[in-house]
């Protein structure tokens, strides 16, 4: 099968091809003969009933410094000149990221948007996972700071991050006595207008916090990721390291019970994030990373298989038109 593919993301010249999912996953469609073109979410706009961005054609390669090619900047008509895109922009998950999910949405039945961009509005990292709470640790989502008190009362001491953060940024351990926590909380309060995500803090993240990436709905692989040095994050983003692993029982049985509800809403690629294998803290659709690691160390290809998976929706989209 011959594609044509548009991935909506960040410049091709800021990232890390080393580690870089996105790239992977163009690289992996340039090898299969796909035409590939890119194009910064900026452009993406709606022009009298057609969905257009701006972008260009490119060439990849594993060559650091010299990744790319592009060929001239055009318009696109994201219905008539491409067949699937990928929507890969990094968050923060805001109204700028909702508004351009809204405006792919309107291209469903004639180009296959991955993850499907109504329901990564519908599942926002730390919310949709409430949905299995039967598988977090504890877990307070407010802006009261008496509810915090009353948690740290009952937990010790305890993280809290912003509910729409990403790469690990502004995650913040409090200890038991609560030092500093009417200040942190101010900060909070001035900065996001939602609600904050509140948790115990988890002695076995030393261990390490595994990512698991499913492929539509199946177990394709996993990594652990350590904090750095003095860091309680293990974020890769934030200086932790990565190791090959497997899953263990619990871990098997979170995969089962979120799998197929993930291949009903059109979450292809999702990444799943697991504490001292018990405890789910987020499921990561806007733009999950992680498989050029894993593909390092289990020998997979986990690119490859994505596109296995978005041909055979394609096909099958194509076929109910």
């Amino acid at each position: 099968m011959s594609l044509r593919v548009a991935v909506q993301m960040d410049p091709l010249e800021s990232i890390n091809i080393a580690g870089d999912s996105s790239f992977a996953l163009m690289l992996s469609a340039q090898e299969r003969g796909y035409e590939v073109f890119h194009y910064d979410v900026e452009t993406l706009g709606y022009d009298e009933g057609r969905i257009i961005a701006w972008g260009h054609q490119v060439t990849l390669r594993r060559e650091l410094g010299n990744h790319f090619d592009k060929g001239e900047k055009r318009r696109l008509d994201l219905a008539e000149d491409i067949d699937v895109i990928l929507m890969r922009q990094d968050p923060p998950f805001h109204l700028g990221y909702i508004s351009a999910a809204l405006l792919l949405d309107r291209l469903k039945g004639q180009t296959l948007v991955s993850n499907d961009p109504r329901e990564v509005i519908n599942a926002p990292e730390k919310m949709f996972v409430l949905d299995y709470a039967r598988f977090m640790p504890p877990t307070l989502v407010t802006r009261q700071l008496d509810d915090v008190r009353a948690f740290m009362e009952k937990h010790g001491s305890v993280v809290v991050k912003p509910l729409h953060g990403n790469g690990g940024k502004a995650i913040f351990k409090l200890d038991a006595e609560g030092t500093n926590l009417s200040a942190l909380f101010e900060v909070f309060n001035q900065t996001w207008t939602e609600p904050h995500m509140v948790q115990p803090f988890l002695p076995s993240v030393a261990q390490g916090d595994k990512r698991i990436v499913l492929v539509d709905g199946e177990y394709a692989g996993a990594i652990n990721r350590k904090p750095g040095e003095g860091e309680f994050r293990s974020n890769l983003a934030q200086g932790g390291s990565a190791e090959a692993t497997g899953l263990t029982a619990r871990e098997e049985e979170i995969c089962a019970a979120m799998g197929p509800e993930l291949k009903r809403r059109g979450l292809v690629f999702v990444g799943i994030d697991v504490i001292g294998g018990e405890y789910l803290t987020e499921i990561n659709v806007t733009s999950p990373t992680g498989i050029v690691a894993i593909d390092k160390f289990n020998g997979t290809d986990t690119a490859g298989r994505i596109w296995d998976a978005l041909e055979r929706r394609h096909a099958e989209m194509l076929a109910q038109a």
